[in-house]
């Protein structure tokens, strides 16, 4: 039987494809699109509340987001197995 125990996580991945592929600006909005579910727009929304995002800007009723800020963002909330 396999062994279905967790492995600890201790290693960030490489998320450098996303700093090539991302556009400059990623609008809210369109986040799932971009980040293929990872992340949701509702859940960056509640976080943004609390302060607790990826830093963001607004313009007019928009919310969008910085590619650097994002995956650096990212980056420090995801982790891989040993």
């Amino acid at each position: 039987m396999e062994d279905l125990s967790l492995k600890p996580l201790t290693q960030r991945p490489d998320l450098s494809e996303l700093l090539k592929t991302l556009p400059p600006v990623v609008p809210r909005k369109d986040i799932d699109r971009y980040l293929g579910g990872l992340v949701s727009k509702g859940y960056l929304a509640n976080l943004d509340s609390q302060g607790l995002g990826p830093k963001r800007f607004i313009s007019g009723r928009h919310v969008a987001y910085l590619r650097s800020d994002l995956v650096a963002w990212l980056s420090l909330r995801c982790q891989t197995e040993e």
